[in-house]
């Protein structure tokens, strides 16, 4: 079979900065990230090396602002930046985005000498974060957190357990949010916490189907000390800050889920045009070529659909709505192209000697992270017709 590469894409990009930006990143991801993926992924091994190369390279902090290390990129281009990562390996692409969800609640939220100690380090002095919302009986229902965070002194002590965390064991800090007052979504405040701190420690990593490269574990705080100072916003504020970060996390999502279903289906096509069968491609055959059509149209709706709410974003103007869309959508077409990849290619569809079926068992995940498919469905709907009547 002849080895037909795909041809980059020819994005939409507002400056030459953002397309010199995306050639370096395509350039990362074919010589750093892409060759070692199958290998590194049976293997269960997380490159922590390539995190390293990103932030050297500015690339963990591209949506944030350059006083603080940031690169100054609307959204925009930070999600398609994501998207090409994601097409050469979800565990870069997604950890990238987590990190970015972790550093947003100092970003948007901390005072101004917060962001002057910490974010500098965080956003590329070499760091890796992580995002503690939910816990092993709060999901989806994350207003129903648990772990405690008890003022003594000028700290606050915070005990409990978080559940599902990305790079959770292995993270330099983590994005908590902990229970400091009444029931409910109003008795929760954000704490920015070290990963090294006394107290705090990482489960074993989650036995996943898919990501495996990519740590998921609990993180467990045993009388973790924290200074009043690593309090972000308010007392009683960071179930907000939370869900402010979400909107941003579920653009970030939908837009790995769309690199990786254009990774599902450049594999296709290369298949198609040089697998034979009756004497020619299988390519020539119309119920095929309907398939990678239909494929193919799928993934340019996402991409519309996440720099949509992007711009909107980017503009100020209330996205949430678009941003739940982008990551219903964009996550059930990721599950979908990955799935028909695999039965483009038939019986070695099946088998690990070709990405397509990693890239399907990957998919799944993406239509549960930062909020189920099931709670974007939810959100969309209470903007359109009111909350639900209780």
């Amino acid at each position: 079979m002849p080895d037909r590469a795909p041809q980059p894409l020819d994005r939409q990009l507002p400056t030459d900065e953002a397309r010199d930006l995306i050639s370096l990143v395509r350039d990362i991801a074919q010589r750093e990230i892409a060759p070692k993926a199958a290998e590194e992924e049976d293997a269960g091994r997380f490159p922590r090396e390539v995190f390293t190369l990103l932030s050297r390279s500015g690339l963990l902090g591209l949506p944030y602002d350059s006083e603080y290390g940031g690169g100054d990129q609307p959204y925009e281009v930070y999600l398609q930046v994501l998207e090409e990562l994601a097409a050469a390996r979800l565990t870069v692409g997604l950890g990238v985005s987590v990190h970015t969800l972790a550093s947003y609640a100092l970003a948007a939220y901390g005072t101004k000498k917060q962001q002057v100690e910490h974010l500098p380090a965080m956003l590329g002095g070499g760091l890796l974060g992580a995002y503690c919302l939910s816990e092993p009986s709060s999901g989806s229902d994350a207003a129903s957190l648990r772990t405690k965070a008890v003022r003594d002194g000028e700290d606050w002590v915070i005990t409990g357990t978080k559940a599902w965390i990305t790079h959770g064991g292995i993270a330099d800090f983590y994005t908590v949010m902990a229970r400091t007052g009444e029931d409910g979504a109003r008795g929760i405040t954000a704490f920015l916490v070290p990963g090294d701190a006394e107290g705090l420690s990482g489960a074993a990593p989650e036995r996943k189907m898919g990501m495996k490269g990519s740590p998921t574990a609990q993180v467990h705080f045993d009388g973790v000390r924290v200074p009043d100072e690593r309090r972000i916003g308010e007392e009683g504020q960071g179930f907000a800050i939370a869900l402010s970060a979400l909107d941003s996390g579920r653009l970030g999502i939908a837009a790995c889920a769309i690199g990786l279903a254009q990774a599902a289906l450049d594999e296709a096509v290369a298949y198609a045009t040089g697998r034979r069968q009756f004497g020619r491609p299988i390519a020539d055959f119309q119920g095929l070529r309907f398939m990678l059509a239909d494929m193919a149209t799928q993934i340019e709706a996402g991409r519309a659909l996440y720099l949509a709410a992007a711009r909107l974003r980017d503009a100020g103007r209330p996205f949430a709505k678009q941003a739940a869309m982008a990551k219903l959508h964009c996550a059930d077409t990721a599950m979908k192209v990955t799935t028909d990849a695999v039965q483009v290619l038939g019986g070695y569809g099946y088998t690990a000697d070709f990405p397509a079926e990693r890239y399907m068992r990957e998919a799944k995940v993406l239509q549960i992270v930062e909020g189920t498919n099931q709670i974007q469905r939810m959100v969309i709907a209470r903007h359109l017709a009111g909350p639900e009547t209780r």
